[in-house]
């Protein structure tokens, strides 16, 4: 007979349980500042979930210990039902800032990470010259990350991220840098390979529009300092979707009013304990 508990951690590809993380200076006897406290966040196999909250709610504090960046204060970290020590080797991280490589031409870019695993020189150019046509790259793999535009260079760094098969992929605001055209291309682009394999994606962003428009759930974080999660809504939306028709559709504004009613008042808090800062 199956154990139930099994069953359970099989259904979560990233389990973060009661997790607080505190921060201190080195010789602080005080209490430290903390980011977030006792938050219980699961994601499933093959669901994209995305966190909403104020600026400096600690959205990014979750993502890092989910990758094994940071080790929380206490709580635990389960990745498909086992504890994490150290790294996530599940996971590949899409950062908010570029992560390329200037030296490197974009499929050099993209194929390090293959090489570091030990994959022959040829075999990773291979996987990664084909990563690159999948994320519309096919003649720009000599191309150096300064002959590149903004989109190109997400578009790589998009490519080097999933040339590894990750079975969970972390995004931290990953597009928040780009035009709204662009944008909305990229956004496309990762629902296309996310429906491809159906991994794991935990996305952060401060664009409810575009939260709602790629995810299957979206937990808004409450405002720092302690964070805790404030709601979590299904977004009830039929796939495969567009972002930008999607958000003309009726469902849609009636998600972004109920989810806007509970991050409205974290963000004014947010707001205010920023100016208080000045």
């Amino acid at each position: 007979m199956t154990d139930p508990a099994e069953n359970h951690a099989s259904n979560y590809a990233l389990e973060l349980l009661d997790i607080s993380c505190t921060f201190r200076s080195p010789g602080d006897a005080g209490p430290g500042y903390t980011a977030v406290g006792e938050t219980t966040l699961c994601i499933r196999a093959g669901e994209f979930v995305s966190v909403v909250g104020p600026t400096g709610c600690g959205k990014s504090t979750l993502l890092n210990i989910g990758a094994g960046l940071l080790p929380p204060t206490s709580g635990t970290v389960k990745v498909f039902g086992q504890p994490l020590a150290g790294i996530n080797t599940r996971a590949g991280y899409m950062f908010q800032t570029e992560a390329l490589m200037p030296w490197r031409s974009a499929i050099d870019n993209v194929m390090v990470g293959l090489q570091y695993r030990g994959v022959p020189d040829a075999e990773a150019r291979a996987q990664a010259q084909a990563w690159l046509e999948r994320v519309g790259l096919s003649g720009f793999g000599d191309r150096y990350p300064h002959q590149l535009s903004g989109g190109m260079r997400k578009r790589t760094a998009l490519a080097q991220v999933l040339a590894l098969d990750p079975d969970i992929i972390l995004m931290d605001e990953p597009f928040s840098a780009l035009d709204i055209q662009t944008r909305q291309l990229m956004e496309n682009e990762v629902l296309d390979l996310w429906a491809a394999k159906k991994k794991a994606v935990l996305f952060i962003t401060h664009d409810l529009d575009e939260a709602i428009a790629m995810s299957d759930r979206v937990v808004v974080l409450s405002a720092g300092p302690a964070t805790v999660p404030m709601g979590e809504f299904v977004i009830d939306l039929p796939r495969p979707r567009n972002v930008a028709e999607v958000r003309t559709q009726p469902r849609f504004i009636e998600l972004h009013t109920q989810i806007w009613d509970v991050l409205r008042d974290e963000v004014l808090k947010g707001y205010a304990q920023q100016l208080r800062k000045v």
